[in-house]
């Protein structure tokens, strides 16, 4: 066996279910410009959620292709209910400039927006993520749709609609 000068890493992803907000584009005075949104996401019991704010960084084609299509939507204030996968998690320490919490220290949660599952919109599903083939034992299958479960607060809002393993439901 031959040692390998790859590097190798260890991946932490968070998935949840989180309104989509405050979708802009960041031109740093270094580097290059880049989407960023927040997401709002949903914790704890479906019947009183509380909610953790990430502010994103919007990584991948796919990724940042959904999130500019739900721009309108966000802007109008609809709202736009978003099964997502994040990576790189981390802290970043802060001090409030303005407001009645001015001088004070705040922590925000950033991270890099990797996959959305699925966009739904004022409760109506809208994108729904085609299901990635699995090989098992030579034989190609697909593996099932993941969506995760669904909450009282979601359900409120809108009876449940199923598709086929599509991408688009409808233009939106």
């Amino acid at each position: 066996m031959t040692p390998s000068n790859e590097k190798s890493y260890f991946d932490l992803h968070i998935s949840g279910i989180g309104y989509l907000n405050r979708i802009r584009e960041v031109t740093p005075k270094k580097g290059e410009p880049f989407l960023a949104c927040d997401i709002a996401a949903l914790n704890g019991e479906s019947d009183k959620p509380t909610y953790v704010r990430f502010d994103t960084r919007v990584s991948g084609s796919e990724a940042q292709h959904l999130v500019r299509r739900c721009e309108e939507a966000v802007k109008a204030e609809k709202k736009v209910l978003i099964g997502f996968r994040l990576g790189d998690l981390w802290a970043d320490i802060f001090t409030y400039s303005k407001g009645k919490r001015a001088g004070e220290q705040g922590v925000s949660f950033k991270a890099r927006l990797l996959y959305i599952g699925w966009i739904k919109m004022d409760g109506k599903t809208v994108y729904k993520a085609e299901p990635k083939a699995v090989q098992i034992d030579t034989e190609e299958t697909q593996a099932p749709a993941s969506e995760p479960a669904t909450s009282d607060v979601e359900t409120q809002s809108a009876p449940s609609q199923t598709t086929d393993a599509a991408t688009t439901v409808e233009s939106f």
